[in-house]
């Protein structure tokens, strides 16, 4: 069993269309497909990004690390991450291969989204189990209860900051809430009665919409109101795409002895993978008429990065060493 890197982060699909599977990347004239992941080398997590297929090493495999979201901007190509130092996990980015530390090393911390918007960069974590964003490396602390909260998704639009996350407020259940904060104010979407998690965000116009999992069933939040994509327990929904009035969110649904990759379009589900291996979706992006999904699938004995173009697979990594897909991005050239 790998370490849990998502003891910081608290990161986490009838329609069955299983295209054949490739291990070819498909090229394309028009976009670069960019992914966010890791790749063991044995028993040490390198965090690395694929362009088109081609591995990026972020990392040099003598420490732990682990490669959570990407975000490209013109030729800038940034990836945020953490990677221990021995004693802890320190919360970094790295533009253009160029590391930047967010935090000293002195408690635990990690980086798991990132966003940049001109030349401003944006990084959403947790340091000590508190949450925060860093603004261009300086620390915007969230207002939290008294248990370990920590954040798992951030967007900027205009002047204002949505960031998604979870935790316990010192409520009396001791259950995680789910939640969102607009320029530091919080805004709770679950109570206390079930375990819930806010894995993903994303604002389009007046309208935020969260993906996450409440009472161990995928469901998204918009404006607050909650849409169940299914009954299954379990489930849960890692990520969210709105595409005018079409709403796409990657998950993973359970078939009763194995996860499913899959992601839901308006509510209708599709199925990425055929239910006899374990995979899970956790990103989903939509440019044009294409939807792009990065995950990973088991091959039995390790997880094989991956992401599905319209429902083919394009795996990143052969299958020899244990490799996680976690983000991705599509760039128009």
């Amino acid at each position: 069993m790998k370490k849990n890197y998502f003891l910081i982060l608290i990161v986490l699909g009838f329609c069955s269309c299983q295209k054949e599977t490739s291990n070819t990347v498909a090229s394309s004239a028009e976009v670069d497909v960019y992914v966010a992941g890791t790749e063991y080398n044995g028993s040490t997590g390198i965090a690395k990004y694929w362009k088109n297929g081609q591995a990026t090493v972020l990392t040099d495999g003598t420490k732990d690390a682990w490669a959570s979201d990407i975000a490209v901007v013109g030729t800038d190509v940034y990836v945020a991450a953490q990677e221990d130092n021995g004693s802890n996990s320190i919360a970094k980015y790295w533009k253009n291969g160029q590391v930047i530390a967010l935090t000293d090393g002195t408690m635990n911390a990690g980086a798991g989204f990132i966003a940049v918007v001109g030349s401003e960069v944006y990084v959403a974590g947790a340091e000590g189990a508190v949450p925060k964003y860093w603004k261009n490396g300086q620390a915007v602390t969230l207002p939290h209860g008294i248990g370990p909260v920590a954040t798992s998704s951030i967007a900027v639009v205009g002047s204002d900051v949505y960031v998604a996350g979870s935790g316990y407020d010192g409520n009396s259940n001791y259950f995680s809430i789910a939640r969102y904060w607009k320029n530091g104010q919080a805004i709770v979407l679950t109570d206390d009665t079930q375990f819930a998690y806010a894995n993903s965000i994303t604002v389009v116009g007046s309208d935020v919409f969260v993906a996450g999992v409440e009472g161990g069933v995928a469901k998204y939040w918009k404006n607050g109101q909650a849409i169940v994509l299914t009954l299954t327990n379990p489930s849960a929904a890692f990520s969210i795409a709105v595409e005018g009035s079409d709403v796409y969110v990657a998950g993973r649904e359970s078939n009763g002895s194995k996860d499913v990759a899959k992601y839901w379009k308006n509510g209708q589900a599709i199925s990425l993978t055929d239910g006899s291996k374990n995979a899970w979706a956790e990103s989903i992006v939509v440019v044009g008429s294409d939807v792009y999904v990065a995950g990973r699938e088991s091959n039995g004995s390790v997880n094989v990065a991956k992401y599905w173009k319209n429902g083919q697979a394009i795996s990143l990594t052969d299958g020899t060493r244990d490799a996680y897909a976690m983000r991705i991005v599509v760039i128009k050239r």
